[in-house]
C-alpha cells in the first residue's frame, strides 16, 4: 500500500489548474505555505482539496487517521463502495512502492520505486477525509485493484483521477465506481529512485 508520495507542485499552479477547469479554489485558514516535499508520510500534514461552505476549498491536513485497532487508516479500499460524503482530492506529483530488493543490501532496506502520470506535471489522488475526536481532521487514500504499470510492483494500487475526473470525485452524486479504476496500461511512468 501507498505510504509514501510526493508533493512539488506550487500553490499558484494548483490553483490555475482549478481555474482553467471551473473550479475555483478558496482558501478557508488563509493561503497555506506549500513546500516542496519529496517524502509525504503517515501522519505528516499536506494539501487536499474539498467542498466546503463556499466550494472547492484548499487545507492542510494529517495524512491517516486511527482504525478501530489504533493503527493508521492511511489507505482504504475502494472496491464496490460509493463514499456519499468526505471526497477529497489528495494533491501529488508522484507516489512510491516498495519492493524486496533486487540485489541484496546490508542496510535490508527494500526498493523504491516512484511513480508518476505520464504527460503531467501533477495529479489528483481520490481520497476522504473525517473528523475524529483524538487527531482531529484527517485523510486517506483511496486504493484500487492494480492496473498494469503497478501490478509488478503492488497488489493494490491509489486510485489515481484525470483531470477531467476531478470536478466529478468531488460531487457525491457521482458514482464513485464510475471514477474508481485502476491505471491503463502507459498512464504511470516508474523509476527506482533508491
Amino acid at each position: 500500500m501507498c505510504n509514501d508520495y510526493r508533493s512539488r507542485v506550487e500553490l499558484g499552479t494548483i490553483g490555475q489548474e482549478f481555474n482553467q477547469l471551473r473550479i475555483p479554489l478558496s482558501f478557508p485558514e488563509g493561503l497555506p505555505n506549500l513546500e516542496p516535499r519529496d517524502d509525504i508520510r503517515i501522519t505528516d500534514r499536506a494539501p487536499i482539496v474539498r467542498w466546503g461552505e463556499a466550494g472547492a476549498e484548499l487545507v492542510q491536513r494529517r495524512w491517516s487517521w486511527p482504525g478501530p485497532g489504533g493503527k493508521p487508516v492511511y489507505n482504504f479500499r475502494s472496491d464496490g463502495r460509493e463514499f456519499g460524503s468526505g471526497r477529497c482530492l489528495i494533491v501529488a506529483d508522484g507516489f512510491y512502492e516498495f519492493t524486496t530488493p533486487t540485489e541484496p543490501r546490508k542496510d535490508k532496506r527494500k526498493d523504491k520505486w516512484l511513480f508518476t502520470v505520464s504527460g503531467e506535471p501533477w495529479f489528483c489522488i481520490a481520497g476522504l477525509w473525517r473528523k475524529t475526536a483524538k487527531v482531529g481532521e484527517a485523510f486517506t487514500m483511496l486504493t484500487t485493484e492494480p492496473g498494469p504499470d503497478v501490478a509488478p510492483y503492488h497488489n493494490r494500487q491509489i486510485a489515481v483521477l484525470t483531470r477531467e475526473q476531478w470536478r466529478d470525485w468531488l460531487d457525491p452524486a457521482i458514482s464513485a465506481r464510475e471514477l474508481l479504476r485502476p491505471c491503463r496500461a502507459g498512464m504511470l511512468n516508474v523509476e527506482k529512485v533508491a
